[in-house]
């Protein structure tokens, strides 16, 4: 499997659902909520693709749930993670991410907010690893785009737009480690 296709298996808001349930055991509602607060400019998913992603995680084993009677309320399913899910999950925050834009918008932020929130001291190993996986990807597309024949416009267009938004990632990272680092030292 490349790393391409690795890092877009694992593109799921069902990471960050996880993790929050990582975080503390809640209920579906509450749940979405959060996920809006906390990582919404990430991830912008429905309630009924916020529960039908909490149903296929429960049937996967990594949730487990419970039922809570609520006085003139209806019951809540609370949820928590089970031993399977925190491996999981664990497993998936050590993961390095792509090097895609994709996956660097997606899931690297979501890693990197779950590190901060978890292990904060790794934060900045994060991002120095994830700068240098981006900067490897450049000098590759660089290395590329000049092996291109004279006639591949549209190869080379290609090739000059994924070079520019890997700039951009690298100034933006760049300004990620700036906004973590300690206050004395920024």
């Amino acid at each position: 499997m490349t790393e391409s296709t690795a890092s877009h298996r694992s593109i799921s808001p069902e990471y960050a659902l996880l993790g929050l349930l990582y975080l503390q055991p809640s209920h579906g509602y509450e749940l979405h909520r959060l996920l809006s607060v906390e990582l919404g400019h990430a991830w912008r998913i429905s309630q009924s693709q916020n529960y039908a992603i909490l149903k296929r995680l429960e049937t996967q084993g990594d949730l487990s749930s419970r039922s809570v009677e609520q006085e003139n309320h209806p019951t809540l399913q609370m949820l928590k993670v089970t031993k399977a899910g925190r491996r999981r999950f664990e497993a998936w925050l050590e993961t390095p991410t792509g090097s895609s834009v994709r996956a660097i918008r997606l899931d690297f932020i979501t890693r990197l907010y779950f590190t901060q929130k978890l292990a904060p001291q790794k934060t900045l190993p994060r991002i120095a690893d994830q700068t240098e996986a981006a900067q490897n990807m450049l000098s590759r597309l660089e290395a590329k785009q000049a092996e291109l024949a004279e006639g591949q416009v549209f190869n080379r267009l290609s090739l000059q737009l994924r070079i520019r938004q890997l700039r951009s990632v690298l100034e933006w990272l760049s300004e990620c480690q700036v906004e973590f680092l300690p206050l004395g030292k920024r």
